[in-house]
């Protein structure tokens, strides 16, 4: 009896191994082969200026058809596996394992190949052009040389754009997190029995205008609120004696801006904050109840520092759509980052080769934003689920 229960075992260790040894090579055919197209693209475009592998032509010709080889091996795996499909495991060669660990250690040797190529033409792509296009004396003709040209050009206006994109959607998600989360206390409130009529009164409104609040801001674009905003409070200052020079000292499209984001981001966080404080389970909220503490102790102490933290995913979502969305601003003259898009791309007339530069920064900040928020968010062991939506329906957040 012990001895089929170890022949079995047996048998069904040498199953997995093979059906490892079988998607390993699979997995590195495939993967490796996208790879190696890539490389063989490279080692075929132009050298750039400052390529490190123009004295090296024999060296490249090697690489390149170390990758070609490795393609048509692929091709060879792919066409053996299309002819045999029920019958590859048993009768491919790829699948020993001493083939399949070959293939392993010539993958290592595709890949670096490859590094090197990327090095070569695209970094010193880069290199190259940013050096022509630094000490061009007019517009450069190709269209990489042309962005670099318009990007030093400009350093000084897009740096401004950039300074006030990432001030206005840093400060206007932490004030707005502070609004939001008292707005979410009135917008959660419920009439207790102990309540005298005048809380009772208050607990009404509260709940009624956070809820008018959400659903107002919710159901308007940005860009029509920060209009509204801008050219509405500047309207009653000119009721005012002062002039417009005063005014805009005082009521400036930056501040405008601040105020349109924090306004804009409280009402999605607020929603944001509900949907994590409904989560936590109620039987806690009623234990402390239970327990002699007040409706406020009891969410002020147990409920609230736990949904505060399943909603943390959510709350990072609105720092990465407000750098996205302070583009909008533009519109009332915020010096943003499309504000001085627009300014560089008119100065040079070249608003297409503007744009791509602008929307690479924009890339690159709300990926930096992402990496950031998801390191907090493993920090806290929270779960990075979506969270959001524009109904009034409870939005569930689970934690991990």
């Amino acid at each position: 009896m012990g001895s089929n229960q170890s022949q079995t075992a047996g048998a069904n260790s040498r199953g997995r191994l093979a059906t490892f040894i079988l998607s390993d090579h699979r997995y590195v055919l495939l993967a490796t082969s996208a790879v190696a197209a890539l490389g063989a693209m490279l080692s075929s475009s132009p050298r750039p200026a400052m390529s490190f592998m123009a004295n090296a032509y024999m060296v490249e010709v090697v690489m390149y058809y170390i990758l070609i080889a490795w393609l048509v091996l692929s091709a060879v795996a792919l066409v053996f596996k299309l002819a045999k499909w029920r019958t590859y495991a048993d009768e491919s060669l790829f699948t020993k394992p001493a083939v399949a660990r070959l293939l392993r250690y010539v993958s290592y040797v595709v890949w670096l190949i490859v590094a090197v190529l990327v090095v070569d033409r695209i970094g010193m792509g880069l290199a190259s052009a940013w050096a022509v296009a630094s000490t061009a004396t007019s517009m450069p003709e190709t269209t990489l040389e042309r962005m670099l040209y318009v990007l030093y050009k400009g350093r000084g206006t897009f740096y401004e754009g950039f300074k006030t994109t990432v001030l206005l959607a840093v400060f206007g998600t932490s004030i707005a997190f502070f609004l939001a989360l008292l707005l979410v206390f009135l917008r959660i409130q419920v009439v207790d029995r102990s309540d005298n009529d005048f809380v009772r009164f208050l607990k009404v409104v509260g709940s009624g205008f956070a809820k008018v609040y959400s659903t107002v801001v919710r159901g308007t674009p940005m860009m029509v609120q920060a209009m509204i905003i801008f050219f509405g409070v500047f309207g009653l200052f000119k009721m005012t004696n002062l002039t417009t020079t005063q005014i805009n000292g005082i009521w400036s499209t930056f501040a405008a801006g601040l105020v349109t984001i924090t306004l804009n981001s409280t009402a999605y966080m607020m929603e944001v904050l509900r949907g994590g404080i409904e989560s936590v389970d109620m039987g806690q909220a009623e234990a402390a109840r239970s327990l002699g503490l007040s409706q406020w102790q009891a969410m002020r102490k147990v409920v609230f520092p736990q949904g505060v933290k399943f909603a943390i995913p959510g709350l990072s979502n609105e720092l990465i759509i407000n750098i996205k969305d302070s583009s909008v601003l533009s519109v009332i003259g915020t010096f943003d980052l499309m504000f001085a898009t627009t300014t560089v791309g008119g100065t040079y007339y070249r608003q297409f080769d503007a744009a791509l530069i602008t929307s690479i920064i924009y890339l690159c900040l709300t990926m930096l934003a992402s990496w950031l928020l998801n390191r907090l968010a493993r920090r806290l062991e929270v779960a990075a689920v979506k969270v959001g939506g524009t109904s009034d329906q409870p939005i569930n957040v689970e934690e991990k």
